[in-house]
């Protein structure tokens, strides 16, 4: 048999094959599939193009800077906005590029920029109601300006990590952190004369909760803390970094939908050889009863002669699949027809029942093995199964050997039963 081998596999899993519970046949071909594994956690890594989805989405957001005890944290909220483009790699490694942002708002401190001739400070924007003079004594303004935070974040599907990829999965666990380039944007009309909001390296870390719309869409609610230098506002002193939290609800258009194959080796027979090999063994079947029936009219001592040279020059051959050592149906009814002849022709008759493997797969050791089992299995069936007298069996085996008929390893992975005189 020829064999042509498919194969696709997961990067860093080992191949362990698992038969399917399905096997595609045809006249001249025979299709097995071997899985890496018996659950399907394993997939095959899709091509670059697929598994690509767009998003976008709104929600809010608040800044927790250096006075946040001034401005209440629900005076500091608010509108967010997300927008992306990302690809998974396998079920379980995401990245994205995301440009998030729109507007933040705190208060800010300065004690020597922005004095007025008078000593005070500028307060700019509305104060809260009967704290304009506290603001005024500790240098405060409200400031609002806008910013864009652009990054590229890393995204870890939990719930195929755990339980393996479901494509109909309602809701999927996706923890993610990522880098990026957060930069505030000047506003004049909310901010002194001569305040330069900083651009800065900044770090994300969050939580993705992903309910499933449909093959295309999905909802995703996105939970994202981020960190940045202290003078990203404008005002250095008091803390580390400042933070931005934010809570958004992001469209996710799936491109061509989210589907991933199982990693999978497909093993193809060439049935053809085998069909002819067939074909020739029913014809020598055919010839085989026309002789017997030519031997009944003759006389007894040339119907024993010619029945000791059908039994001598009439040899047997059973395949085996790859691997395999035991019996197919076709194989136990092709040994019951030659049981039928041992046992009814010469008993001085010897059989020599030979194992042999395909020196092309396996090692010395597994070939050994194989051949050494089939030919056990051949020898069982004779007399277990059909009552062949074990004085008239003998068995041996040859272990891996090259392709013995027409260049094909398939007929090598065979017993072979012989018949000789004692």
């Amino acid at each position: 048999m020829k064999k042509y081998l498919l194969t696709a596999a997961l990067a860093a899993i080992g191949i362990v094959g698992y038969a399917d519970d399905t096997t595609r046949n045809s006249a001249d071909f025979t299709e097995e599939v071997y899985y890496t594994d018996s659950k399907g956690y394993s997939v095959q890594t899709n091509s670059f193009w697929k598994n690509w989805f767009i998003s976008a989405g709104a929600g809010a957001q608040t800044i927790f800077g250096d006075h946040d005890k001034q401005l209440g944290w629900g005076d500091r909220i608010t509108p967010a906005f997300d927008l992306a483009v990302g690809k998974w790699f396998t079920p379980v490694i995401g990245v994205r590029g995301m440009a998030s942002g729109l507007t933040l708002k705190g208060a800010a401190q300065d004690w020597g920029n922005w004095l007025n001739p008078e000593g005070g400070s500028y307060s700019v924007g509305d104060t809260p109601a009967g704290d304009e003079q506290f603001w005024k004594d500790h240098h405060l303004w409200h400031q609002e300006f806008k910013y864009i935070n652009g990054h590229i974040d890393v995204m870890i599907n939990m719930s195929n990590l755990f339980c393996g990829f479901k494509e109909e999965r309602v809701y999927n666990a996706i923890p993610y952190f990522g880098l990026g380039w957060v930069a505030a944007l000047e506003n004049a009309d909310r901010l002194p004369e001569g305040y330069r909001p900083s651009r800065e390296v900044g770090a994300n870390i969050g939580f993705i909760n992903q309910f499933r719309l449909g093959r295309n869409f999905d909802l995703n609610v996105d939970i994202r803390g981020g960190y940045v230098n202290d003078r990203f506002d404008g005002e250095e002193g008091g803390r580390y970094g400042e933070g931005i939290l934010s809570t958004t609800a992001n469209l996710v258009w799936k491109i061509g939908g989210n589907t991933w194959e199982r990693s999978k080796t497909i093993v193809r027979y060439d049935n053809r050889t085998i069909n002819e090999l067939r074909d020739m063994m029913d014809q020598l079947s055919r010839d085989n009863e026309e002789l017997q029936k030519a031997l009944d009219d003759c006389n007894k001592a040339k119907a024993e002669a010619a029945a000791k040279k059908i039994a001598v020059v009439a040899p047997n051959l059973v395949t085996f699949k790859i691997n395999k050592s035991n019996l197919s149906k076709e194989a136990r009814a092709n040994l019951g027809l030659l049981a039928e002849v041992i046992k009814e022709n010469d008993a001085n008759v010897v059989y020599t029942i030979t194992g042999y493997a395909d020196a092309a797969t396996g090692n010395k050791e597994i070939n050994d093995r194989l051949s050494k089992e089939r030919a056990q299995a051949v020898y069982d069936c004779l007399i277990n199964e059909f009552g062949v007298n074990p004085d008239q069996l003998r068995m041996e085996y040859k272990g891996g050997v090259e392709n013995m008929f027409y260049n094909d390893p398939a007929l090598s992975r065979a017993v072979i039963t012989r018949g000789d005189l004692k």
